[in-house]
C-alpha cells in the first residue's frame, strides 16, 4: 500500500478524502478512524480570534467543521471567545471538542509564539502549519510552552506535515515541540520537521502517567533537538522512517516498561539516538532495518543511563495492528528533505527513492 500524493494547485491545499484518509498510515487510523472535520462546512481564518470563533459559532461542539487557516496568528491577534465552547487569549484551544481539521492554505500558517493545544478532545486533524517560538509559562508571550501540546482524554489526533521549531532549550524559555499526556491515544505524527529545540517531545510526563499511547511517528525529521524524540512512557508507539539529524544528548527515550518498534530510520549525526535514559524504570523495543551511521556516537552506560549501544538489537518482539509500507532507511534522508514539512506541497512517498528516480 501507498499513500496518495497531494499536492498544492492555485495557492490552495487539495484536501484529502475520506477514503484516502482511511489510508493514511499511523495509530491514528485506528479505534473508529481519524476524518477530522470531513463533510463540515470549510471556513477561512486570519487571526487567532477567528479560528476560535469558527469553533465556538458551530450548531455542536461535535459538528464536523473545517478551517483553513492563512497569514500569521499570534497574541496580538489571538483572544478568547466566550459561548459553549472553551477558548483562551493566550494560545489555540481545541477544548471538549470533536470533528475538527485545521488546515493552513495559500501562502501559508505561520502560528508564531503562540502554541497549539488539544484537551478533552477528540477526533482532530492538524495539517500544513507553522508553530514557532512557543515559550513555556513565566516567560513573555507564554502558554505553556508545547508547539502542540494534548493532554487529559485525547484520542485520535493526526498532526501531517507541520513545522515545529524553538529557538534554544529550557534556560532560553522553551519547552517541547510535541508532547502528549494523561490519556492521550492513537495519535499519529507524520511528514513534519522538528527542529532547534532542548526537548522534542513526550508521551507521558512521569512514571505514573504511563497509559497514553499508542501513537505513531513516521516520516519526520529531527534536526538539532537535544533530547525526547520521543521520551515515552506509555504503552505502545511505532517509529519508523524518521531521519534524525542532529540528536545533541540523547533521542529515542523508552521508559516505564514501553514498548517502542523503530524501523527503517536513519539515524545521522546523532549522539545516544536509542536506550532508557534519565531513568531506572527500562523501556523496550524491537529494532528492524535501520541504518546507523558512523557518526552515531554512544555514551557509556551507568544505573539511570542505558543507551541502546552500537548495533542495536531487539528487547521485545512488537506487533503494529495496521498496514504501512515501509521506505527504505538509505532512501529517507531524500525523503524527508523533499516533502517533510509545512508548505512544501504536502507530497507523500510512492515508495520509490527520489535520488534514484
Amino acid at each position: 500500500m501507498s499513500l496518495l500524493l497531494k499536492r498544492v494547485l492555485g495557492g490552495s491545499v487539495l484536501l484529502l478524502s475520506l477514503s484516502n484518509l482511511a489510508f493514511a498510515s499511523g495509530f491514528h487510523s485506528l479505534n473508529g478512524g481519524t476524518t477530522g472535520g470531513e463533510g463540515g462546512a470549510v471556513v477561512r481564518a486570519t487571526t487567532g480570534t477567528e479560528i476560535h470563533q469558527a469553533i465556538c459559532q458551530r450548531e455542536a461542539n461535535d459538528t464536523p467543521l473545517i478551517i483553513h487557516v492563512e497569514g500569521v496568528i499570534n497574541h496580538q491577534n489571538t483572544s478568547k471567545v466566550s459561548g459553549s465552547c472553551s477558548t483562551a487569549n493566550d494560545k489555540i484551544e481545541l477544548k471538549n471538542i470533536s470533528n475538527i481539521s485545521l488546515i493552513g492554505v495559500g501562502e501559508g500558517a505561520l502560528f508564531d509564539e503562540l502554541g497549539i493545544h488539544i484537551k478533552n478532545s477528540s477526533n482532530i486533524i492538524i495539517q500544513n502549519v507553522h508553530v514557532r517560538n512557543v515559550k513555556k509559562s513565566g516567560f513573555p508571550l507564554s502558554n505553556g510552552g508545547d508547539a502542540i501540546g494534548m493532554e487529559t482524554n485525547v484520542s485520535n489526533v493526526w498532526v501531517d506535515h507541520v513545522t515545529l521549531e524553538a529557538s534554544g532549550g529550557e534556560d532560553d524559555g522553551f519547552d517541547a515541540l510535541f508532547d502528549m499526556k494523561r490519556n492521550t491515544k492513537y495519535v499519529t505524527l507524520s511528514y513534519s520537521i522538528l527542529r532547534n529545540s532542548g526537548r522534542g517531545g513526550l508521551v507521558g510526563n512521569s512514571a505514573k502517567d504511563n497509559q497514553n499511547g499508542p501513537v505513531t511517528f513516521h516520516h519526520n525529521l529531527y534536526e538539532n533537538i537535544d533530547s525526547r524524540t520521543p521520551l515515552f512512557r506509555g504503552r505502545l508507539a511505532h517509529v519508523y522512517n524518521n531521519y534524525y539529524k542532529s540528536l545533541n544528548k540523547s533521542g529515542i527515550n523508552a521508559r516505564v516498561e514501553s514498548k517502542i518498534k523503530v524501523e527503517h530510520n536513519y539515524f545521522g549525526k546523532t549522539k545516544n539516538p536509542l536506550g532508557t535514559f534519565y531513568a531506572d524504570q527500562i523501556g523496550y523495543w524491537q529494532v528492524n532495518g535501520n541504518i546507523f551511521s558512523d557518526q552515531v556516537t554512544w555514551s557509556e552506560p551507568s544505573e539511570k543511563f542505558k543507551p541502546a549501544g552500537s548495533n542495536p538489537v531487539s528487547t521485545a518482539d512488537i506487533t503494529i495492528p495496521y498496514e504501512y509500507q515501509l521506505d527504505d532507511a538509505s532512501c529517507i534522508r531524500d525523503i524527508v528533505a523533499k516533502m517533510a514539512g509545512a508548505n512544501r506541497g504536502l507530497l507523500v512517498s510512492d515508495g520509490q527513492c527520489p535520488n534514484r528516480n
